[in-house]
């Protein structure tokens, strides 16, 4: 029996400012992708920015598919 190729949907986000960003806002954002079932991949700087780059992922599901196959 092949093994079926899992398939996943991303998301990335900038937070913060040019002041920076606060741990708690850094933290809030993780837990609450968290409890949505995204799991974080990478995580960095910009350069010279004060920002924060989140990019997650998590198996795309057959709601989701059907949720961005539908014109807006």
């Amino acid at each position: 029996m092949p093994e079926e190729i899992k398939q996943w949907e991303y998301r990335v986000q900038t937070i913060g400012g040019i002041f920076g960003t606060r741990d708690e806002a850094i933290e809030s954002t993780l837990n609450e992708w968290g409890e949505d079932g995204w799991e974080v991949t990478h995580v960095y700087t910009p350069e010279n920015s004060g920002k924060v780059t989140i990019v997650a992922k998590r198996p795309l599901t057959r709601a989701a598919r059907r949720e961005r196959s539908m014109p807006s």
